[in-house]
């Protein structure tokens, strides 16, 4: 993936763990990105994120500083779709900025039940951009185990890939009658996005690229307060029991 780094050994007369050979760290891009980056400068341009405001070091500041010195690499190469760390990063802002203006913010449960297509990958920056929880649904399970997992973690908005359109239905139908019902976020296929051929029916709020549209770029997306505030929520499939959460921190990211 172009977002990656691979490692090759090189001889070197400094002394390391790895004996007489020292890692060093290539960009795996065209000829506009760096051909060749040491371990030490990729720490420093890429892994150290942009602390928060109250002198947090979050993770999520590696999309930022990726969009700085990186800006015209490729970050996502997707079907026909190329998009570069700016774009991303772009994207991203813009999509948290719609998020909040839904009424998600600190704390909140935001679901996706998607398969890894670009909006897997950005919403792991948008929603956390809004200090909301990020949950990631298996799209093999079934709707009653869909529908337990989204009451469990109180999901307040849910992003449904078009290919899982009748699962989730389904499970949200399982609800109790008086439960409260997520904010449903239709994610289209991509072809048909571009024909304009889009069909969201009363279900469904509005589709994922609207949002990113329609957002503001300029968004001043929510530092954490800590870095032990919650940024995802996992769960195990339950193929043995009941399916069991875990959440981490930033921290851990």
């Amino acid at each position: 993936m172009p977002h990656k780094f691979w490692g090759s050994l090189a001889k070197s007369p400094a002394k390391s763990s790895l004996g007489d050979q020292e890692l060093n760290f290539r960009w795996s891009t065209p000829a506009k990105c760096p051909t060749n980056l040491s371990l030490e400068d990729f720490k420093t341009n890429f892994c150290r994120s942009v602390p928060a405001k109250n002198g947090t070091d979050p993770a999520l500041g590696g999309s930022e500083k990726a969009a700085t010195v990186f800006g015209d690499c490729p970050s996502i190469i997707y079907k026909d779709t190329t998009y570069t760390w700016s774009q991303s990063h772009r994207r991203c802002l813009k999509l948290a900025s719609s998020l909040s203006s839904l009424g998600i913010s600190r704390g909140d449960v935001v679901s996706i039940i998607a398969p890894n297509i670009p909006a897997m990958y950005e919403v792991h920056f948008a929603v956390p951009f809004t200090a909301a929880i990020l949950n990631t649904i298996n799209t093999r399970l079934d709707a009653r185990t869909v529908s337990v997992l989204l009451q469990h973690c109180q999901s307040k908005l849910v992003f449904v890939d078009y290919l899982s359109r009748s699962l989730v239905l389904e499970a949200i139908s399982l609800f109790p009658p008086d439960a409260k019902r997520p904010i449903l976020v239709l994610i289209t296929d991509s072809d048909d996005q571009d024909k304009g051929a889009v069909d969201v029916d009363s279900d469904f709020c509005c589709t994922y690229e609207s949002l990113v549209k329609n957002g503001d770029p300029g968004f001043n997306w929510v530092r954490p307060k800590s870095e032990w505030d919650p940024i995802v929520l996992n769960y195990t499939s339950g193929t043995t029991s009941a399916p069991k959460g875990v959440v981490q921190c930033h921290r851990g990211i």
